[in-house]
């Protein structure tokens, strides 16, 4: 029978539930949005944009997934995943950029009448859901800010969660620290398990030497009677 009160000695770290994190989630509307956006404004062939934009969208969501992963060994390879994924929703922040310069339109600041509904709107959603009805909808303007400002976000996001895991660093050490604290536990008690049976040991030894001292005055407390009934 397993005892559930045995305790338990880890050297893996917690993976990561990418999918319930906020800023992989407007991951996966940037991606998306990218997709349409590209259908609907770009031409279909002949422009490496396209190619470009779509890969560096599917690069933020994925490496993000891959480094949350691979965050379970290695934090060193999850920060390296992640800094990629940074640098992608970079890239495709630029892209955007580029388009609405290039085709004159508003990049939508604070002043703009367009700025604080897109920005609370965009805070407040994070699901897929939220956005699709809107990607045919929207005007090639409407959906460059709008991925701008999901840019803006994811990266402040990250930077905020790889501060968190930074300090996890600090405090828990990598995959080998980890392994040695785990071992050094699982020796610390079994070095205490054993003390302490041999100290029941000892406790046993003495009480029988006690008993055995108790049976050998009984016995001659018996043989004085026997000796003294037959006079």
């Amino acid at each position: 029978m397993q005892n559930n009160s045995a305790p338990q000695y880890h050297y893996l770290r917690k993976q990561a539930h990418w999918e319930n994190l906020w800023f992989y989630q407007k991951t996966v509307v940037l991606y998306q949005m990218t997709v349409v956006f590209c259908r609907r404004f770009l031409p279909p062939y002949g422009d490496r944009t396209v190619d470009q934009m779509v890969q560096a969208a599917r690069s933020g969501k994925q490496n993000i997934v891959e480094g949350s992963a691979d965050g379970v060994t290695s934090t060193e390879l999850e920060t390296k995943l992640l800094n990629v994924a940074r640098a992608s929703i970079k890239e495709q922040k630029e892209d955007y950029l580029d388009y609405i310069r290039s085709h004159s339109h508003s990049l939508w600041n604070p002043k703009h009448p367009r700025y604080s509904p897109m920005l609370t709107f965009c805070q407040k959603h994070n699901k897929i859901e939220d956005y699709e009805p809107f990607f045919d909808r929207w005007t090639d303007e409407e959906m460059a800010n709008a991925a701008v400002t999901l840019c803006c976000m994811v990266d402040t996001m990250m930077q905020t969660y790889q501060k968190k895991k930074e300090q996890e660093f600090v405090t828990e050490g990598g995959i080998k620290e980890r392994m040695t604290a785990a071992r050094l536990g699982y020796r610390s008690d079994k070095k205490e398990e054993l003390e302490a049976a041999y100290q029941e040991i000892n406790t046993l030894r003495a009480r029988l030497h006690q008993l055995e001292q108790e049976n050998t005055h009984l016995r001659q407390q018996l043989e004085e009677y026997n000796r003294k009934t037959q006079e």
